[in-house]
């Protein structure tokens, strides 16, 4: 039997809506022929809301039904729609996932190896270069956030923004292996109070904050990831020392 929907999206000269796109090929991935209605001008877009009594486009029917926009058709589908504040570990997985990835290749290209001690030391390295790239996209918001718990930027304000650029340059330091006097001695400083921050606001103080980590607008909450953060930061910099 043929399962058939009704989508009403916006298809205009200047503009082409991306939801309507993504419900189309929502339907068409669930097996349903698409009856696709194209809202062709502001003034035709506007008298198919008020019809409908809709404040947005696209709009899905199915059996005469209307399911509503994309968001709801993917739940409709069983799929998973994000709450606006809702709690997500997706940030910090990708930037690690890519840095391991980068780090392996990096091994592979040099050495002929993957698996070597320098790839592990490459992945904490450019670890901390993706997030200081994340910071660094914008540093006030990046701040704000910092300033909830990490006890130095909290008695001396501009370390909130210095903090990304030291991560940045100690990152890079690391990776390249130069200048082992400035960069292992700045992971240390700052990995071991970022450390100890973490530490006493969540596991001391059980409070409830997000994560700078991965910058100032994400919702990744504070404990775990930012200790691991820190603590590898801590443990590259006695690695190159002592070696």
């Amino acid at each position: 039997m043929t399962k058939t929907a009704s989508l009403y999206r916006m298809v205009m000269p200047n503009h082409v809506c991306p939801y309507g796109l993504k419900s189309k090929w929502q339907l068409e991935r669930n097996g349903y022929t698409v009856e696709d209605h194209w809202l062709r001008t502001r003034n035709e877009t506007d008298a198919f809301m008020a019809e409908q009594s809709v404040k947005t486009t696209p709009q899905t029917f199915i059996d005469g039904e209307r399911i509503g926009g994309n968001d709801d058709l993917k739940r409709f589908f069983g799929g998973h729609v994000s709450a606006p504040n809702e709690t997500t570990y997706r940030p910090v997985i990708t930037v690690f996932a890519m840095t391991a990835a980068m780090a392996l290749a990096a091994s592979t290209a040099v050495l002929g190896n993957p698996l070597t001690t320098q790839a592990a030391m490459w992945f904490i390295s450019l670890s901390m270069c993706m997030l200081a790239i994340l910071k660094l996209q914008d540093v006030e918001r990046f701040s704000t956030m910092f300033l909830n718990y990490d006890l130095l930027a909290r008695r001396w304000v501009p370390y909130g923004y210095l903090y990304p650029f030291g991560e940045a340059v100690a990152g890079v330091l690391m990776t390249a292996g130069v200048m082992t006097w400035l960069s292992a001695p700045l992971a240390l400083f700052i990995g071991g109070v970022g450390a100890v921050s973490v530490i006493k606001a969540v596991y001391v103080d059980r409070r409830e904050l997000k994560c700078a980590c991965v910058g100032g607008s994400t919702n990744v909450p504070l404990g775990f990831v930012s200790l691991t953060e820190n603590l590898f930061m801590v443990g590259m910099a006695l690695w190159m020392l002592v070696r």
